[in-house]
């Protein structure tokens, strides 16, 4: 193959960044993002920057992602209610009709609830054509049991199948048993305190699992424990092997597994940790310039 073209297409980031004009705006900490509650917030202030922004002869895309981008979950859902009750129109519809490409996929999912947007994701990873356990094990690892159950009521409902049903018809092996069980939303809560006998047995099950037919010890204790049970249960298995369970992990399991149970404990031990590593690398591969290959 060679290079026939040096030209490169905007990243979604540089698209998106284009829109907002960041680069000319001094604001004060925690004015701007979506994890902050904006502080200024005037939900009827915002429906008619909206309704300016798709009502005139050009789409004003810089008004409706400086609106959508800089305001929290709950806050945009209070827009599109809004919106509903003073022009008897869906947001969403609204801006789909007006927007297409990268702007429009970023708005679909700035405007669903969070059920809905996890439900959408976990349905997208289960029939995709690629591995499903990285979004899959996100959604089903992550989340608190009562927006989880949300979750699976929502992925029922648009798409009339349960999500454990998907879960069986589209993985396999040590996979499918590990997003089954999360998706149940069994694990244990931390009561304050903790039970250094059943870190202890847990640490010995683990050492005895490490021969063929012994996937389930592996999938109960990862799935089944609380976290704070978890953490000491990974220091304990260090000191006494040497060596930290990961290691055991990619020497044991291959494939799916291996990458499921990898990202499982990623979760355990630091799920702030997690998302930021998820988050520096989409922003690395969105930093990798759009190439035209020949053969």
């Amino acid at each position: 193959m060679s290079v026939t073209s040096g030209k490169t297409r905007p990243s979604l980031t540089q698209e998106i960044l284009s829109h907002l004009g960041l680069a000319n705006k001094t604001a004060a900490w925690g004015t701007l993002g979506t994890l902050r509650t904006f502080l200024s917030f005037s939900v009827d202030k915002d429906v008619q920057r909206l309704l300016r922004a798709i009502a005139g002869q050009g789409v004003d895309c810089s008004a409706i992602m400086g609106v959508l981008t800089n305001r929290t979950r709950e806050q945009r859902q209070l827009i599109c209610r809004a919106f509903q009750e003073r022009t008897q129109q869906d947001l969403l519809k609204s801006l789909q009709a007006a927007l297409s490409g990268n702007l429009e996929r970023i708005v679909i999912a700035l405007l669903q609830s969070a059920a809905q947007f996890d439900a959408q994701e976990l349905r997208t990873a289960l029939k995709n054509s690629g591995p499903a356990e990285d979004v899959a094990l996100e959604i089903l690892a992550t989340r608190s049991a009562s927006h989880l159950q949300e979750c699976l009521m929502v992925y029922k409902q648009n798409f009339q199948v349960e999500a454990e049903e998907d879960i069986k018809s589209e993985t396999s092996d040590i996979l499918q048993e590990l997003l089954l069980a999360l998706a149940k939303g069994v694990r244990d809560r931390y009561s304050g305190i903790i039970d250094y006998n059943l870190v202890e047995q847990d640490v010995q099950a683990l050492k005895q699992a490490e021969a063929p037919s012994t996937e389930g010890t592996w999938v109960l204790i990862f799935t089944q424990r609380n976290l704070e049970h978890l953490i000491r249960v990974f220091d304990q298995y260090q000191r006494c092997t040497g060596h930290e369970l990961e290691k055991t992990v990619q020497n044991r399991f291959h494939g799916d597994a291996q990458a499921a149970l990898l990202s499982l404990a990623s979760v355990i031990k630091n799920t702030p940790l997690y998302f930021a590593d998820k988050l520096h690398q989409a922003l690395q591969v969105d930093k990798l310039p759009c190439q035209e290959l020949e053969e």
